[in-house]
């Protein structure tokens, strides 16, 4: 409660009426721009977050679920436009929030006055506008903004099946203006004027009315490998977005999703700063896409189980490989659980009221860090004993941030026989010359679990951890002399 408290009365600063509010939005750190800059401060974005859903279904209550974000330590979630939904039956998802019960879904555009749509009420006019769902979207973000959260809007998805076109507004069964008479694959291709013109024209508004927001960047789409997507229509959406926003005066982030996995970028939009990625086990496909000098994301994950610690090895490793966005799937977020304590959940991955603290963790961590000065370090650590993987963050001579954790496949089979507690591992890690301070930190708890002051005439120095179970920090710093 201290942390929600502590935001709430820091962003009275910027909300007071009268005040003039001067913050831009969060952008790139102009000293090293593999991290965020946002509110003055070096920033890495940490969530745990639903979904998808928060403004499309009219039943999530996320006024709820941002306190609870905050509550827990974290900055960051993802929802979608409304441009595209799901349905019950989608992905084996319990209580879905990206599938809104009959008349509980809201998108950007209106309801005619002509029956007919996929699952109940009038079918939609693709050139009017919803008004309460602009008046529901920018609620939504004011709230994120006082709650000091950062929130990815993901523009399009692609249509995965059949049934999901089925319930779309831009199919042409579901509106009134005859647009969107295509097979799936091509909505997001150029291949349709109209549709494209409605794309467009939806982009458009949605930045003019999200101008003011400092707590926002922009995803084109979500997994657009899936569906048809091309590049050529991603690409013309970036230059609206770029375009859009010159007009106005503004500039936010813009963030393409590259793949599931890894994968290397060859070719990238100038405006594009954000590159997302899925299920990032493990995290190489930051050291292959460094180079751009951009920020690097993981902002889905799931698909390997339910256990938190899946999830916290996974956080902590991404950011701790140069990463600077970690946002993990929370299925224990639904529309009857704002809050976050739903447990008895059978969707594809996990999430938890434990998970999001330890989390919260790795976010005060690196905030405690020189961040923009570190960068990946594959050299340091020479060796460790018991096997471990080993994940290193450094300013060579000054500053190591090293992560432990027992190996982990992507999806194991059967964690328990994976897991080790109790255990103490000798670690040798090469250093120059100097006096340094060693702190371990348990990743659960957040308490520093040993401090130990050396002295090394350069090369290789072996410390030894505490006992600790699957996972450990290390944060080495050279001391004055």
């Amino acid at each position: 409660m201290k942390n929600c408290i502590w935001q709430t009365i820091t962003v009275i600063w910027f909300f007071v009426p009268g005040w003039v509010y001067a913050q831009p939005p969060i952008s790139l750190h102009p000293e090293n721009p593999h991290y965020f800059l946002w509110r003055g401060r070096p920033t890495v974005l940490i969530g745990s977050g639903e979904h998808y859903g928060a403004v499309l279904n009219l039943d999530f209550d996320y006024v709820r679920y941002l306190k609870t974000l905050a509550r827990d330590g974290l900055n960051h979630t993802r929802t979608f436009s409304g441009t595209y939904r799901e349905i019950p039956s989608s992905f084996g998802i319990t209580d879905n929030p990206l599938a809104p019960k009959p008349l509980r879904y809201i998108c950007p555009w209106a309801r005619s006055d002509q029956p007919g749509y996929f699952d109940g009420g009038n079918k939609f006019d693709l050139r009017r506008w919803d008004d309460a769902y602009f008046q529901r979207l920018k609620d939504f973000m004011t709230m994120a903004q006082k709650c000091g959260v950062v929130v990815e809007f993901n523009l399009f998805c692609p249509f995965y099946n059949d049934e999901l076109w089925a319930a779309n507004p831009m199919n042409h069964r579901n509106n009134i203006n005859g647009i969107g008479n295509c097979p799936r694959e091509e909505v997001y291709t150029l291949k349709h004027k109209d549709l494209t013109e409605i794309q467009i024209a939806f982009v458009r508004k949605v930045i003019t009315e999200l101008k003011d927001f400092d707590n926002l960047y922009y995803e084109v789409c979500n997994e657009p490998y899936f569906g048809g997507v091309t590049m050529e229509w991603q690409w013309r959406i970036a230059d609206v977005i770029a375009e859009t926003e010159k007009s106005l005066g503004v500039h936010h982030l813009i963030s393409m999703n590259i793949a599931n996995g890894r994968a290397k970028v060859e070719k990238l939009h100038p405006a594009v700063k954000i590159l997302n990625f899925h299920y990032c086990v493990p995290p190489d496909t930051v050291a292959l896409n460094y180079h751009w000098n951009v920020a690097i994301g993981e902002n889905e994950t799931g698909f390997r189980g339910k256990d938190d610690l899946l999830y916290r090895t996974e956080g902590w490793d991404f950011i701790l490989a140069g990463g600077a966005l970690y946002s993990n799937l929370d299925y224990s977020f639904t529309p009857a659980h704002p809050e976050g304590d739903f447990l008895d959940y059978k969707s594809p991955g996990g999430g938890s009221p434990a998970l999001r603290p330890q989390l919260a963790i790795l976010k005060r961590f690196m905030e405690s860090l020189p961040s923009v000065n570190m960068r990946p370090d594959t050299e340091s650590v020479e060796r460790v004993s018991p096997a471990l993987t080993a994940t290193c963050l450094s300013q060579p001579g000054k500053v190591y941030a090293i992560y432990l954790h027992v190996p982990l496949p992507n999806k194991p089979k059967n964690l328990r026989e994976l897991e080790k507690h109790n255990v103490t591992a000798e670690l040798a890690v090469r250093l120059p010359a100097g006096k340094y301070q060693a702190t371990w930190l348990d990743t659960k708890t957040g308490v520093t679990a040993k401090v130990e002051t050396f002295s090394t005439a350069g090369g290789s120095h072996t410390l030894q951890s505490p006992a600790f179970d699957n996972d450990v920090a290390l944060r080495i710093d050279r001391l004055t002399e």
